[in-house]
């Protein structure tokens, strides 16, 4: 009866370990997405810039372009990155279409709507 019950409470007591390290594990994992959704928020404040300046914001857009394409793929790997580096680079090097949050867009795409979760 003795054994029983100690053999209870160490299972409990590695149970209660696992959690310990599974919760660990979340709370760094959400701490991380949220830090990648505020630089992602600040890369698309980049891009909305160009508004400020009429007509410069247009040329400034043809440097813009193509680092955001090249950032948007280094932040979001594989087929994600690929296809939202293409169409930031689009999306910057037209004119007028700068209001279009591409980065955010991805980061919601990655983390809410992608059946592949890394």
């Amino acid at each position: 009866m003795i054994l029983k019950k100690w053999h209870l409470i160490c299972s409990v007591d590695i149970n209660f370990k696992y959690m310990n390290e599974i919760i660990l594990d979340a709370k760094v994992t959400s701490e991380t997405k949220y830090r990648k959704l505020f630089l992602c928020l600040a890369l698309d404040a980049v891009g909305y810039f160009s508004y400020i300046i009429p007509f410069l914001g247009e040329f400034t857009d043809l440097v813009w372009a193509p680092l955001a394409a090249l950032l948007i793929t280094q932040m979001f790997k594989g087929a994600v990155g690929k296809v939202g580096g293409v169409f930031a680079f689009i999306e910057e090097i037209m004119p007028g279409l700068d209001f279009i949050p591409t980065f955010t867009i991805t980061w919601f795409y990655t983390n809410f709507l992608s059946k592949n979760k890394n």
